[in-house]
């Protein structure tokens, strides 16, 4: 079976083809989504007619997604207009076929669940770091989704209480705040202002004080690491995101991990994401598989 497989991202819309597995004809386009959310559909749609002979439609998309109607729950201002869109009643009335939408980190965990990572482990939890943080939790092969499909909104998690003011900021205070990419590089730019990525931060961790914005971040890391696997117990934790292909982030999490959970929680196994920019892709298709009902007649 031939399946159209986007993931679209605030940066750019990832596409290709996937069938039996496995992926092809992947291309790259800027999403260009200050336009909004209408002009990203419409840049979705322009992409998908370059493809041919497909039998279905799998997106992984930015956003709180409600799977069961394809609809973008709530966005942020990345994708100005993009709450509301729904994705697979225009996808559907525009193509025919049937169409499947997943979050892009609930994406993300169904492929490492079923290609990568996560393939040794009915249960995990995913964790990726970019410009924000996001999450997803795996139960039994599938994605937990919460009573309003918004589960693994790890970046909301409180860990700095004395920062908090959700009146002026939702995420103050916020996991998502101190261990984002972003945080990391907004305090490496403290020292040196030509560090604006995690490339060239990770080029020189070899200075001292560099390292020691390196590890006070990967402590942050460490916080919200800490109380999921307190609450959840998982077997595995997977963390994905550009930045975690650096050993020594996994490295460090590792060695300081196990002094700072119960010794009953000490089995839990870190593992970076094996499929990098290809994990949506995957996931999106996986979700695609079982989308057998055109809905929109």
């Amino acid at each position: 079976m031939k399946i159209a497989v986007l993931d679209i991202g605030g940066t750019s819309i990832k596409a290709g083809t996937y069938e039996n597995g496995s992926l092809r004809d992947c291309r790259e386009f800027a999403t260009d989504a200050y336009l909004g959310g209408e002009s990203v559909m419409r840049k979705a749609i322009g992409i998908l007619k370059g493809c041919c002979g497909f039998e279905r439609i799998g997106i992984s998309t930015a956003g709180q997604v409600d799977s069961s109607a394809g609809v973008i729950r709530f966005a942020n201002s990345n994708i100005p207009g993009y709450t509301g869109t729904r994705i697979r009643d225009i996808m559907e009335k525009e193509f025919r076929v049937p169409v499947a939408v997943e979050n892009d980190v609930n994406a993300a965990a169904l492929g490492e669940a079923a290609f990568g990572a996560g393939q040794s482990f009915r249960d995990f939890l995913m964790l990726t770091y970019g410009t924000g943080v996001g999450g997803a939790v795996v139960m039994d092969g599938g994605i937990y989704t919460g009573g309003s499909f918004s589960a693994g909104e790890v970046g909301g998690m409180v860990v700095h209480g004395g920062q908090r003011d959700a009146e002026a900021d939702i995420f103050s205070g916020c996991y998502e705040r101190y261990a984002s990419v972003t945080a990391l590089v907004n305090a490496a730019g403290k020292l040196d202002a030509s560090l604006t990525d995690g490339r060239h931060i990770f080029a020189r961790i070899g200075e001292p004080q560099i390292r020691e914005t390196v590890d006070s971040w990967i402590d942050e890391i460490l916080y919200g690491l800490i109380t999921l696997i307190h609450i959840f117990n998982p077997p595995c934790v997977i963390l994905g995101g550009g930045v975690m292909s650096q050993t020594y982030i996994i490295e460090e999490i590792r060695k300081k991990l196990g002094k700072q959970i119960m010794p009953s929680f000490r089995d839990v196994v870190i593992l970076p994401a094996q499929l990098k920019n290809t994990a949506g892709l995957l996931g999106a298709g996986k979700c695609a598989e079982g989308a057998d009902t055109l809905h929109g007649k």
